[in-house]
């Protein structure tokens, strides 16, 4: 028995409650030998542990770093921050919003970039909808790896577990909760050096995740919206966050290509 079978077995234990996990850490509490031998059987996704040598580094800063992730597809998509954005955004967005998150994430895509999101309704599945067709989609989900949510979402998740990366702390068919999903947004905010904020309400999970990245030193970029239309991303962008038009932005500010000069 393994440190690492510890850990995967605790998760399995405590349906990936990070809390639960790290108490039973912390008191040297070893969960049954049985179960640690035998959690093979029990998980069908692959799994990377804090004590992996492929355990993603950026992930490593995080508040509260995960112990166990559970996956389907490529996880060298996430293992450098550098070649990662985490697009982010409102789940009531605007035919503007979703065509900016198409075609600025099959843009990043095309130039060998992951793009991050939770796979929510909106911004989430438009940007991973635009990564997917060059196979760098990376989606964070805040239910069992084996469980789908939003339904609708059904094809495009086991798609991206296939051609891109699917990722989960919770392991197997661990059903969705509120309190997931700002546990799910701090693995969003960490993978990426940079998160494109699409569009956002004032209170929303986007300014949850926008307020983890920039907790941890991460930059905020924002696609800027309408004048006449009241939006908390032209807030952040008049508070110093990155105006974005196009993946050439986005990836100036990644460093791999030079501001072209205005006309």
């Amino acid at each position: 028995m393994t440190g690492r079978d510890v850990l995967i077995s605790l998760s399995l234990e405590f349906d990936g409650d990070w809390d639960k996990i790290m108490e039973a850490v912390r008191s040297k509490r070893v969960p049954d030998y049985k179960l640690c031998e035998s959690w093979k059987k029990k998980v069908r996704s692959r799994v990377v542990t804090m004590l992996d040598a492929d355990y993603p580094h950026a992930l490593r800063q995080a508040p509260k770093p995960p112990i166990v992730l559970f996956y389907y597809g490529d996880l060298s998509l996430i293992q450098d921050p550098y070649e990662c954005v985490s697009y982010v955004g409102s789940r009531e967005a605007s035919d503007y919003g979703i065509k900016m998150a198409k075609t600025i994430c099959r843009d990043l895509a095309k130039e060998g970039v992951s793009v991050v999101s939770g796979l929510a309704i909106g911004i989430d599945k438009a940007a991973a909808e635009g990564a997917y067709s060059y196979g760098r989609a990376v989606a964070v989900i805040g239910n069992g790896i084996d469980y789908c949510y939003p339904t609708e979402h059904s094809k495009l998740q086991k798609e991206i577990g296939t051609k891109g990366l699917l990722i989960s702390e919770y392991p197997n068919r661990v059903k969705p909760d509120p309190k997931h999903f700002p546990m799910r947004n701090r693995i969003i905010a960490a993978l990426s050096q940079l998160t494109v904020v699409g569009e956002a309400g004032e209170r929303s999970g986007t300014m949850i995740t926008v307020g983890q990245a920039l907790s941890i030193g991460r930059d905020v970029c924002c696609i800027p919206q309408p004048a006449d239309k009241h939006s908390f991303c032209n807030i952040l962008i008049q508070e110093g966050a990155y105006l974005v038009q196009n993946a050439d932005d986005v990836l100036y500010l990644l460093g791999y290509a030079k501001k072209k000069p205005l006309p």
